[in-house]
């Protein structure tokens, strides 16, 4: 880095040019910093970095960074100053808002929910292994699979919070819970989840750089998909071939299925990252946790008494989790989306615009983990979900005062807005004058005919049961299945 003797001056439209790998710079309150080989040790991940370089990116640092993460970024400065440098009206509310929080130390006091919530997590594991070794009834096997589920939730949710902010005393400690809430109990990796989670909090409704919107071939939720576009995230297109046509067209039937087995999902996604060339933070120990999981799970499911009893049981435990990953679709399917990288100019108006909140009484905040305060949660990411409450009457009046959306819906209009968004994507998808690339095998499906000939019951039923089959001929193709949505 090069030592600053005297203020040197770059434009925006300087900072800009410098967007690219090997060559990265970014702004916080007007001083310029090159990130460009810090950028693989970036904690956060690199898609953060990659997405936001060239901009002005304060709003972003302070929403993800404690108030000691700034000490360090004295040794990235390059020793320029943004001569054109502006701050919003919103952002500057915004700064004031989150200063406001750390003086009352709000994203320190985390409260006992992490403690309670694992305490709950370790009684309901004691009483599906009860219920599944020392009881032969069925209806005790059927409610320990119940339980599972509600335990997989909750310890997700562990893992989740985890992931913002230190839970505990300790980093190491830190880690452990992460490893232990995630790997071990859920099945599902750390190292996935921060991946994936970092980037959609960025991009927040990105079409192609958010991947908690990348669901091809099964779900879209807006029609630009239909143009086969190229995740930024993932790295390559996103083929909208007939196969993705004919399921996306019975999607707003599918997707509550889709959201009972999309955990599956979730475990091939965690062994696809692992076991990939991307670089992975201690991939040995998410492996070790990993093994963790398929040694217990698979060793309680055997002590089922027969085979058909062992298929429920898996099935049911998963189906529980739909909740929650309905939950996260609610969240932000129905929202506003974009097409293109985030702005760190108007970072905080694309959060109100791709966020929708959950109203529900308090006493249910432990069963949402307070993530029904979505918006809240994207804007302050670091504060405690004991907070997110408390802070929401104030976030409120700050997007009433700058004319910024405001969403608060019940759990029923949620689910209505989300089918409808989902809805409006299928009846353009069976549009047949949108092209799509040729493929010989699913090109003879004639979705009109279909129609004509399928009364509205039988169209679920075999859009269904064509939906299954054809995921499990796509994902045997070799074909990568995206992310179905572990969405926050």
């Amino acid at each position: 880095m090069v030592e600053q003797t005297k203020k040197r001056f770059i434009t925006s439209d300087d900072l800009k040019k410098h967007n690219q790998p090997g060559d990265l710079w970014i702004s916080i309150q007007g001083k310029v910093y090159d990130v460009s080989h810090w950028v693989k040790s970036h904690p956060g991940g690199e898609a953060a970095i990659l997405n936001l370089a060239g901009q002005d990116v304060t709003d972003a640092f302070i929403a993800y960074h404690p108030g000691t993460a700034w000490r360090h970024l004295e040794n990235l400065h390059n020793g320029y100053h943004v001569k054109d440098h502006h701050v919003s009206d919103v952002s500057r509310d915004y700064r004031r808002l989150a200063a406001e929080f750390s003086k009352r130390g709000l994203f320190d006091k985390k409260g006992h929910v992490t403690l309670y919530t694992l305490t709950c997590v370790a009684v309901m594991f004691a009483a599906v292994v009860y219920g599944v070794v020392a009881c032969t009834s069925i209806w005790a096997h059927l409610i320990s699979a119940v339980l599972l589920g509600l335990l997989w939730i909750q310890s997700a949710y562990v893992g989740h919070d985890s992931g913002h902010y230190n839970v505990t005393s300790t980093k190491p400690c830190n880690k452990l819970v992460q490893l232990l809430s995630g790997n071990c109990i859920t099945g599902i990796s750390i190292a996935w989840w921060k991946w994936t989670h970092n980037a959609h909090h960025i991009s927040c409704n990105s079409l192609d750089h958010d991947p908690d919107l990348q669901h091809i071939p099964v779900l879209a939720v807006s029609n630009k998909f239909f143009k086969s576009m190229t995740s930024r995230f993932y790295g390559r297109k996103l083929t909208f071939d007939p196969l993705a046509r004919f399921l996306i067209s019975y999607q707003h039937w599918s997707f509550y299925p889709i959201m009972c087995v999309g955990r599956i999902n979730l475990f091939v996604q965690t062994l696809l990252l692992l076991f990939s060339r991307r670089h992975v933070p201690d991939r040995a120990l998410n492996i070790a946790g990993i093994l963790v999981f398929w040694t217990w799970f698979p060793l309680l499911v055997s002590f089922l008494p027969n085979w058909q009893e062992r298929i429920i049981f898996v099935f049911l435990s998963m189906a529980v989790t739909a909740i929650q990953h309905v939950q996260f679709c609610l969240n932000h399917f129905a929202a506003d989306v974009y097409t293109g990288p985030p702005n760190g100019n108007d970072w905080f108006e694309k959060q109100t615009a791709g966020t929708l909140d959950i109203s529900c009484r308090s006493y249910m905040d432990w069963f949402f983990d307070g993530l029904q305060f979505q918006l809240e949660h994207h804007l302050f990411p670091r504060l405690p979900r004991c907070h997110l409450r408390g802070v929401s009457p104030v976030v409120q009046e700050l997007c009433k005062k700058h004319n910024l959306p405001y969403r608060s819906l019940s759990w029923w209009e949620a689910n209505v807005w989300t089918i409808r968004t989902l809805r409006k994507a299928a009846v353009q998808a069976r549009d047949v004058t949108n092209p799509v690339l040729e493929s010989l095998l699913w090109e003879a499906l004639k979705y009109s005919w279909l129609e004509k000939k399928l009364n509205r019951t039988d169209r679920f039923w075999f859009g269904f049961a064509w939906w299954l089959i054809s995921f499990v001929i796509y994902f045997s193709s070799g074909r990568d299945v995206l992310s179905f949505g572990f969405l926050m």
